[in-house]
């Protein structure tokens, strides 16, 4: 039977059809490689994703953690589950073979890791935060703190944390107080709060790693005056052996309505709850230099927010699945146009309202998982990509799209969920049927790793215009390219890429329109809607590059047809909504700006 969690056939097309992943065996990071391995892991992820993460998302959806003061306690399958997913490897799926990584490309790794975020977010936040945490590590860490943390964490002893946020200060990082007090021996003791720290206790492991922003007195005001350290729960040795409890403890835990099989916590750093080394403070480790933690966290971050997307992608795929599978399989109703009431009922995906939220879902979950393996396979680029130029091309475009990764999933994937609940009707929302378990999970995606409106302040703000407009002109060059391809096939796919290149224009005029006097704040002020507007035009360019990679119409099947009815759904409904929005920015709207807050 297909899986309801995700499509191995799309994920097939899309890896091997579309992104011809196979062709990456030829670089010498991947010649170890063969499209047999690649299917190898993927058939793996899928088994284990299916048997050991799927049967206890309700079991962990409705017994969520809870803290007795001195420990926090989780259903047991969570624990057996992250030690299968630790067995199979595939959290160091994409890393080095140096630390003990498969090796495999970033998209295929992508690809694996879906089928767990399909199968069970709240269970699989603990891996992912701990495979960015140890990616910032590697990337910034020194040899002997690879070797004390990023190891174990790979070998699935050790999980990892991001503590940024502070209960008073939120997404403005500008405005933490926790402080890092140097110490004799070079550690240092750290003192403050963190709040909304995700997996930030349990008893899943041996140790957790906590990669902590904090200020070093007398060091610069604001952002330039955050370091990064390394925190962990429970002291670790030279040689690698636990020692003393450190002086990090849990405060409290934050309820949420999805994910709730993630702990979510208010840690306290340095209050004398413990006193390692015979006083109070939690003992750090400066990673780097002093004073570059948030451009540091940035990398953790900004793998976290196409990680986030990733997520959000594939809730809205599986209850997609789970909505098509209820609609094929209920009775109720009959066709319009039906006289005889004695008539037997039909399932109702013969309705066609019901086929049109089918169709839209389909269009959504199917566009967005295009755009995450896109994502993953540009990071391919950007790491083994043979000329200086083609990498340094792969990382400007991979930055204008992770803004849009991270967003576009969270909003519309969740819009899907929302029709998935839609479909089931008043079955949708009982807890009889996962749907709307997934719409509670899909909901904090929005949030997850900056807001929205954060995601728009940095896509308009930072990514269209720096260096001069360089992320404009690599995204509307790179659309341009399937544009061009688009033309020269002919047919419905050259209608496609002229409607396509109609809204790209629209992209480029309206950004200088935008900033045309350098206003931050007129330019700023409805950055969310043209988040939205470019993140639709992005999708229309996954399906019309999908659309170019289908089998002529007389030589497809079922699957290849039903690809290309989403892509005209999206052409036709979808893209469309950006000309209002498009128009609304033309004309540097102040409604919203100008609403005065005692007028509310």
């Amino acid at each position: 039977m297909p899986s309801i969690l995700l499509s191995r056939r799309d994920l097939d097309f899309l890896l091997h059809d579309w992104l011809k992943v196979g062709q990456l065996v030829e670089r010498p990071r991947y010649a170890e490689h063969s499209r047999e391995t690649f299917d190898d892991a993927l058939d793996l992820a899928e088994r284990v994703a299916t048997e050991q993460f799927a049967p206890h998302n309700r079991a962990a959806d409705l017994a969520e953690p809870t803290f007795d003061g001195q420990r926090v306690r989780l259903i047991p399958q969570v624990r057996a589950a992250l030690d299968s997913f630790a067995e199979t490897g595939l959290l160091s799926a994409g890393l080095d073979a140096s630390v003990g990584g498969l090796q495999l490309p970033h998209a295929v790794a992508a690809a694996c890791f879906a089928w767990f975020q399909a199968a069970n977010v709240a269970t699989s936040a603990y891996p992912f935060l701990t495979l960015g945490n140890a990616n910032l590590l590697l990337a910034h860490g020194s040899a002997e703190q690879v070797d004390t943390y990023v190891r174990p964490m790979l070998e699935g002893r050790f999980f990892g944390t991001m503590c940024l946020s502070e209960p008073h200060a939120g997404s403005s990082l500008a405005d933490i107080t926790t402080r890092a007090e140097a110490q004799a021996d070079g550690t240092y003791r750290l003192f403050g709060t963190k709040m909304w720290i995700s997996g930030g206790d349990h008893e899943l492991a041996e140790n957790i790693v906590h990669l902590v922003l904090a200020r070093i007195p007398g060091g610069p005001p604001g952002v330039k005056g955050i370091s990064l350290f390394i925190v962990p729960k429970v002291l670790v040795g030279a040689d690698g052996s636990l020692g003393d409890r450190n002086d990090v403890v849990l405060a409290g835990l934050n309820h949420k309505m999805g994910f709730r099989g993630t702990t979510n916590t208010l840690l306290s750093f340095g209050d004398g709850a413990h006193t390692p080394g015979g006083r109070a403070g939690a003992v750090g480790h400066l990673v780097g230099p002093p004073h570059q933690g948030l451009a540091q966290m940035f990398h953790m971050m900004n793998e976290a927010r196409i990680g986030v997307g990733a997520g959000a992608t594939a809730l809205g795929y599986t209850g997609y699945l789970k909505s098509l599978a209820y609609a094929k399989e209920r009775p109720q109703g009959r066709p319009v146009g039906a006289k005889d009431p004695a008539a037997a009922q039909v399932p109702i995906i013969d309705h066609p309202d019901v086929r049109r939220m089918l169709l839209a879902q389909k269009s959504y979950v199917e566009g967005a998982l295009a755009l995450v393996l896109y994502c993953a396979r540009l990071l391919d680029e950007q790491q083994t990509a043979d000329a200086d130029a083609d990498r340094e091309r792969a990382h400007l475009l991979l930055d204008v799209l992770t803004p849009i990764t991270k967003s576009w999933p969270s909003q519309w994937c969740l819009a899907a969920n929302d029709l998935a609940i839609q479909v089931l009707g008043g079955a949708g929302y009982t807890r009889d049927h996962d749907v709307e378990q997934h719409y509670r999970d899909n909901r904090l995606n929005p949030i997850h790793e900056g807001t929205h409106g954060i995601q728009a302040l940095d896509l308009l703000g930072r990514k269209m215009t720096m260096r001069g407009g360089a992320g404009l002109t690599v995204l509307t060059a790179t659309v341009g390219d399937t544009v061009e391809r688009g033309r020269k096939a002919g047919g419905e796919a050259a209608d496609l890429a002229d409607r396509l290149a109609g809204a790209v224009d629209r992209i480029t005029e309206v950004t200088g329109r935008l900033w045309a006097d350098g206003d931050p704040v007129l330019a700023l002020a409805n950055a969310s809607t043209y988040l939205e507007a470019v993140g639709h035009v992005v999708i229309a360019w996954m399906w019309l590059e999908q659309v170019l990679t289908l089998p002529p119409e007389e030589e497809g099947d079922a699957f290849h047809a039903g690809k290309r009815q989403a892509a005209r759904y999206f052409f036709r409904v979808e893209l469309p909504r950006t000309g209002p929005q498009f128009d609304l920015l033309d004309s540097r709207d102040r409604t919203t700006l100008d609403m005065r807050p005692d007028w509310f």
